[in-house]
């Protein structure tokens, strides 16, 4: 945990201020508990833009259960097939919407309405064959050639739609050389437990004795490692530069190794020169690794070291260069002193 803490009710002792995430519409900062509404009111805003678009979206995001989604789609796909194959009939062009296979599988799915209604479709009330009575249908107008193939592109767009995923806001942060570099205090959001529950799993570590420690199989420590990582979403990495300056950036506990090393890179001057990162305990992490942060034990928090790959180091020396700034200037710009 590397000096990880209990999260304390003072929000002005953590390391930082929370989880942050980027609106992939609007670009906004937002909290964890904003984020879902914002999005939501962002896709609603993109009607007047593209309708089509939107009621895609609304699809993808509003919808949680998956599998109903895939089924909506299926039928919604089937319906603008048959269409597409029988141009004149106007029976495939009519959908009552108190059908039983709408009803069922698509009248549920909030956002596919919208999106039949971008595609054309109206709403209508038409009699009922053969009763003294009338029924809701949609009815698309008869399309011309051109019109079909655009709807064919559209549900094409339909079937790859994907919810949309806010980014993690990384929040850079550069730090003056400190003996405070692994005191890490982290707010509530980075763990899957509450403040009090995570108060007596401490506790209860404490109390256990190094007798038990040796005593348990490998496969029940492996096991106690898996359950350990699932505590913590987020991990709060530091990493400390040859000039003892501190980077430091938010991840998702699950994210790879590489999304570290890219962070670092995208964060340097000379991006272009090789560099390792090695894990506290010594562990070299490397560039490509397929493990997850949180298997390399670095969450919730941790502080890594940073070195120049040195045979390249070498090289520049020889040439007579040096490196003289690490960090890109807008973020030592905002250099931090840890307290």
């Amino acid at each position: 945990m590397s000096g990880a803490c209990v999260p304390q009710k003072d929000p002005s002792c953590f390391s930082v201020p929370g989880v942050f995430f980027i609106c992939p519409l609007t670009g906004k900062t937002l909290t964890k508990t904003e984020k879902e509404m914002h999005i939501k009111e962002a896709i609603l805003m993109r009607f007047s833009e593209d309708a089509i678009e939107a009621s895609i979206m609304m699809i993808h995001n509003f919808n949680k259960d998956k599998e109903k989604v895939k089924a909506a789609v299926d039928i919604i796909s089937k319906y603008i097939e048959n269409i597409c194959k029988n141009p004149t009939e106007e029976k495939y062009r009519k959908i009552k919407l108190s059908n039983k296979v709408f009803q069922e599988n698509v009248s549920g799915i909030e956002g596919s309405r919208e999106y039949l209604q971008a595609l054309g479709f109206e709403s209508t009330t038409l009699p009922v064959d053969g009763e003294d009575r009338t029924e809701e249908f949609l009815v698309l107008p008869a399309q011309e050639s051109e019109a079909l193939e655009q709807m064919k592109a559209h549900v094409e767009r339909l079937q790859k739609g994907e919810p949309l995923r806010a980014k993690l806001a990384r929040q850079p942060q550069v730090f003056r050389p400190s003996q405070h570099a692994t005191h890490f205090q982290l707010p509530p959001d980075f763990y899957n437990l509450t403040a009090e529950e995570l108060k007596r799993e401490q506790q209860q570590k404490s109390e256990v004795v190094e007798r038990n420690a040796m005593l348990r199989t490998k496969a029940m420590r492996e096991k106690e490692e898996q359950r350990e990582r699932r505590k913590y979403n987020y991990a709060l990495l530091r990493v400390r530069l040859p000039d003892g300056n501190l980077l430091q950036g938010t991840f998702l506990a699950w994210e790879r190794v590489a999304a570290l090393y890219q962070f670092v890179r995208d964060s340097l001057v000379n991006d272009w020169q090789p560099f390792e990162l090695m894990a506290p305990g010594g562990q070299k992490l490397k560039d490509d690794e397929e493990l997850a942060l949180n298997e390399c034990n670095l969450a919730p928090a941790a502080l890594l070291t940073f070195s120049w790959d040195a045979a390249v180091q070498a090289d520049i020396a020889a040439a007579g260069g040096k490196t003289a700034v690490l960090l890109k200037a807008a973020l030592l710009e905002n250099i931090k002193t840890l307290s």
